[in-house]
């Protein structure tokens, strides 16, 4: 009984696996991967805009300094 059961089991969760990935739904993942990635990068450009023109360098710098310096006190 038992054993039928499992096989019950893997042919009914095979069968909602095929269901559910139809072809369409295949490169729906690569699709998605490749818009974080270009979200990734959109934002990675913005960041190194702003802190290479207006204000971003010199913020940039009093971060570190300020960092450093904390560091170094609690040395």
């Amino acid at each position: 009984m038992r054993n039928n059961l499992i096989r019950f089991h893997i042919r009914s969760t095979d069968r909602l696996r095929r269901r559910w990935t139809s072809l369409g739904d295949r490169g729906q993942a690569t699709t998605e991967y490749a818009l974080v990635l270009l979200g990734a990068a959109v934002i990675a450009l913005l960041v190194v805009a702003w802190a290479t023109a207006g204000g971003g360098a010199g913020k940039i710098g009093r971060l570190f300094d300020t960092v450093i310096d904390e560091v170094v006190s609690r040395v």
